[in-house]
């Protein structure tokens, strides 16, 4: 029984990294109908709908765990602290998805895909700049690969210099992995799931507002995506979220992680079949060194045995 547990986790986590992976070629033919900030304001919005009875559900079975029920001051500290993570999760995802979803208009999927995953290299060199947390060895040199790699991949075999989408993504990486750290800090102060949703509807509403200030949000357009709105809401969101958290139970952290980063993997394979984007040699070699910095960066370090004399 605990091996087929063992075995239940890393696939759950790698269709986690598939319906992520896929959820790149939604954003890219959502975008062509309907605005970025429209197609993200209201897949996000449907995300947080879609999260909200996985979130209630935790928050009874964590409830019923309890063995003094809490106080009503209690609760309402902990709604309060609640409310206070998922709006400053809200706000710095907010910053993140629209850099990313604005960089379809000027760059293809399978780039927005790898080059996103740049996040996992940012996250412990800001916790060593802004947290004094250290820093493995091995991870400066993963992360010059990974910005060479993001360079050749960015370049291809133009001249002309990495493109608008480029930097978009790149910044969009650096955020995320802002968010992330942001995410670190109120996790294990708060219900996750709970924080999840909330952050999902602050994202959400921000997004229209300006959906509804730079862009003109119909009906039509987003009919016209719906499907793609919908992958992007529940799947993505949704669905993911929930399998990543059941997995991660039954997963060693390195591993988990080194699981999910397949979604560039997935994202670069799923819009080579639907939207046939090609890659030349140059952006290939990007993105294996990208692919290996970001595998190497998370493989875990060894221990170093103490001789007794």
């Amino acid at each position: 029984m605990k091996s087929k547990i063992k075995i239940i986790g890393p696939l759950l986590l790698l269709l986690t990294a598939l319906l992520w992976g896929i959820a790149f070629v939604a954003q890219s033919v959502g975008t062509e109908h309907a605005g970025p900030f429209t197609f993200n304001g209201v897949r996000t919005i449907i995300g947080a709908f879609s999260v909200l009875p996985v979130a209630l559900f935790f928050r009874r079975q964590n409830e019923k765990k309890l063995t003094t029920p809490k106080t009503k001051e209690e609760k309402k500290q902990d709604n309060k602290l609640l409310l206070k993570a998922g709006f400053m999760c809200g706000i710095v995802l907010f910053v993140a998805t629209n850099l990313q979803n604005k960089a379809f208009e000027y760059t293809d999927a399978g780039k927005i895909a790898f080059i996103t995953s740049l996040y996992i290299l940012f996250v412990p060199v800001f916790g060593l700049l802004f947290l004094r947390k250290k820093v493995r060895a091995i991870l400066w040199p993963c992360f010059a690969m990974g910005l060479i790699g993001m360079f050749l991949l960015c370049m291809g075999e133009a001249t002309h210099g990495i493109n608008t989408g480029d930097l978009l993504t790149f910044a969009c990486s650096i955020v995320f992995a802002v968010h992330i750290l942001v995410v670190d800090s109120y996790v294990d102060r708060v219900d996750p799931v709970m924080m999840s949703c909330v952050q999902f509807f602050v994202a959400g509403v921000l997004t229209m507002i300006l959906a509804f200030i730079f862009e003109e949000p119909s009906i039509a357009g987003i009919r016209a995506c719906l499907g793609a709105i919908l992958y992007a809401g529940i799947c993505s969101s949704g669905i993911a979220y929930t399998l990543q958290i059941v997995g991660q139970k039954y997963t060693e952290a390195t591993v988990a992680t080194l699981l999910l980063s397949m979604e560039s993997v997935f994202g670069v394979i799923s819009s080579a079949i639907v939207l046939h984007e090609t890659m030349t040699v140059r952006e290939v070699v990007g993105c294996v060194l990208m692919f290996v910095a970001i595998i190497v960066s998370q493989l875990p370090e060894r221990k170093k045995e103490v001789v007794k004399v």
